[in-house]
């Protein structure tokens, strides 16, 4: 299988998770992606990656290893993005 590009890699999460906002940059070995969705709301890290590899299932089960995501809630998204400054 060829190695997929980051558009590829964006369009299988998008298909399998709603997401208001995702982005995917990578160069094909290595893959970052920042996955901000509101169905991770109350879910620990972990699960919140779990759903992230349901979404892309088995068509990148042999480059999951070399993805490496930040998963937010549009509220944690919001205040990362917004970057105040807290007192």
């Amino acid at each position: 299988m060829a190695d997929p590009t980051p558009q590829e890699v964006r369009d299988f999460i998008a298909q399998g998770l709603t997401c208001e906002h995702l982005e995917v940059e990578g160069d094909g070995r290595h893959f970052f992606a920042t996955i901000v969705s509101a169905e991770f709301t109350g879910k620990s890290r972990v699960a919140r990656h779990q759903s992230v590899y349901r979404a892309l299932g088995d068509r990148m089960r042999e480059q999951i290893h070399a993805l490496s995501m930040k998963t937010l809630t549009p509220a944690e998204w919001a205040e990362t993005s917004a970057n105040h400054h807290h007192h």
